[in-house]
Parts: structure tokens; sequence; C-alpha cells
């Protein structure tokens, strides 16, 4: 077992309190959240760990990879967290056909004026869904990595910033496998989390159907809603959200034992790994582990909302061998035996 060394030197107390977050702070993030998860949960039945991977990404502007079968809300619920906002919202079928111009936008000629003008992509929203990305080509995968990454797109060599808030949901369907390209891994490291979803359970799939006679998903949401100010609020809070050094010290050292899980868990697991976690990981723990704590209501991070993440923030980014593969070993059977490796501080 792996222990977590002592905090380094950090800031003094007087210094170090100018970042935490006042009373009426923390009271507006909660009413702000609380209505967005209530106009959410209007529309969509179950899925609650994909709401809280939303409202992670909505509050840090990071990006979200989901898998899973067809029919199981993706859209539904990014269309109900765009609404719930106010925010816009653009769904992208990628196809093996589709060019990067198809995404970004281009220049059209216009013949009355004798001029280009441009014409911006769907990829200009504020909630942008790429439905089944690995079927689009890597040329086409490659254009979405200067928007999410750089959070702008060029155009005939001039720069077009994307609206604030931005976030990407990419979905990937893992039954059919043929026709599609592999995501990069530098291109997977770019996205904060990844989900994936399973099937509703007996009693949520009749509420869905219940809620289908009543008209809930063709009406519009009664819900009240939240204005684009108070997501730019949320960003601005939780960056301020307290994060202990041993807390740091706690995320670096399970990222590091990614690295050198031959020291620390069994040799069949540990043999499966190719490549650990990039600092990418270290940082998306640090990002998202404040939202957690905001979603909780506090205004400091604790040890478990680390490990409420572990699964999100690194089953992507732990490459595994082709023996792994071939066995079917699960990622997450690697990810919980490197967190109990980690002594937790």
């Amino acid at each position: 077992m792996i222990t977590v060394p002592e905090p380094a030197p950090t800031f003094p107390t007087k210094l170090a309190a100018r970042f935490r977050l006042t009373p009426d702070e923390l009271d507006r993030a909660k009413a702000i959240l609380a209505t967005i998860t209530a106009s959410y949960d209007e529309k969509v039945v179950g899925q609650r760990g994909l709401r809280s991977s939303l409202l992670v990404a909505l509050m840090t502007g990071g990006h979200i990879l989901l898998e899973s079968v067809p029919g199981l809300a993706k859209t539904t619920a990014a269309e109900s967290l765009a609404a719930a906002v106010h925010a816009s919202f653009k769904r992208i079928q990628c196809t093996p056909d589709l060019l990067p111009s198809d995404i970004v936008g281009t220049q059209i000629f216009d013949y009355a004026k004798s001029t280009f003008e441009t014409q911006l992509g769907p990829v200009h929203a504020n909630f942008v869904l790429l439905d089944e990305i690995n079927r689009s080509s890597a040329k086409t995968q490659s254009a979405m990595l200067e928007a999410m990454q750089e959070h702008q797109t060029t155009i005939g060599g001039v720069n077009y910033p994307l609206p604030r808030p931005f976030l990407v949901l990419a979905t990937q369907n893992p039954i059919e496998q043929e026709g599609t390209y592999h995501l990069p891994e530098a291109q997977l490291d770019r996205f904060l989390l990844k989900e994936v979803l399973d099937y509703p359970t007996f009693a949520e799939e009749v509420e869905i159907l219940d809620r289908i006679d009543t008209g809930v998903f063709d009406a519009p949401s009664a819900a009240p809603t939240v204005r684009i100010e108070d997501v730019l609020f949320l960003q601005n809070v939780v960056k301020r959200v307290y994060l202990d050094p041993a807390i740091t010290n706690y995320i670096v050292s399970a990222v590091y034992v990614t690295r050198h899980a031959a020291q620390y868990i069994s040799p069949e697991l540990a043999g499966c790994i190719e490549f650990g976690a990039s600092p990418r990981a270290s940082i998306a723990f640090g990002t998202a582990a404040r939202a957690i704590a905001l979603l909780d209501g506090r205004d400091h991070v604790v040890p478990d909302d680390v490990k409420a993440l572990r699964h999100g923030v690194l089953r992507h980014r732990i490459i595994l061998n082709f023996d792994a593969i071939a066995q079917d070993v699960k990622p997450e059977e690697i990810i919980d035996a490197i967190f109990a490796s980690v002594q937790s501080p």
C-alpha cells in the first residue's frame, strides 16, 4: 500500500481564506444546482450518475464521453440540461463521410457580393452532442480537438471563439464496431470524464412509459430554469472550493500507482496495464472533485469526492494491453485495486 506523503508547505491561513467561498456564495450555488436538477429530473428518469457527470462538466467546463447502447436517454439528458440553463444545443450525427467543415463551419462564396462569407458550424453552441463519434474519420475527429481544448475554431485563417459555457458530449456505441474508427489516446485524454450507461431498472422503465402517456416529453418544461450568467457564476466559484494539500497528494498518489502498478497491486492486474494515466488525470481529479463537493453543498473537498470519480476519470486514461482485452478484464476492476492500494488521508 502506498502511503500519502505529508502535505507540502501551502499558503498562509489568511491568504488561503481569500479563496474560500462565502456563505452567500455557497447558498446561491446550492439554489442554482437545485433548480437545474429539478428541471433535469422532469424529463430524465434515473441515470443519476449521468446527471452528476453532466453537472460536473457544466461547472468545470469539461467534456464527457458516453458509452452505451442506443436508447438510454443521452440526447434527452443533454437537451434537458441545455433547456434548464437556457443554452443553445446542437446534435451532430457522426458518419464516415462527415467532413471537418460540417462541424466547425466553412466559407461560402456569395456571387451577389463577390465575396466569401463565413458560415459557422453546429459546434458553435453551448451544448454539442456528437452522436457515435467513433463512426467519424480521424480527420473529422481531429477537427474537434481545437474546439475542445482551445474553445475556438479556425476558418479561413480566422479564429472564432466558442460560446460560454461550452460542453461536448460524445457518444460511442459498444455493440457494432464495423465501420468505426478508434478514438486516439490524445483525444480520449481531452474528455474530463467517461461514463458507461446501463439499462434502467424495472421501476424506472415503467416510469418512462407513464411519462410518455402523460405527454411530459412533448410539453415544455414547467420546472424553473436558470440563466447562462448563473452557470458562469458556478464555474467561477467551483475554482475556489478548497482542495487541501493532503487531498492533492492523495490524487497524485493514485495516478502515480497507475504508472507503477506492479509495485502496488496484484501481478495479474498490473500486467494488464500498457500505459498509466498522464498528469491530465490528476488535473481532472482536482477539478472534478471540487465540483462534486459543491454538488454536495460543501466548500471543501473530502477523499470520498475523489473516490466517487475514480472510474469516470481513469477508465479512458489507463491503456490496457491486448491480453487484458482478450481476457475481458474491466478497467474498473484495475482502478478499484489501485485505489485500494492508496491510503486515504
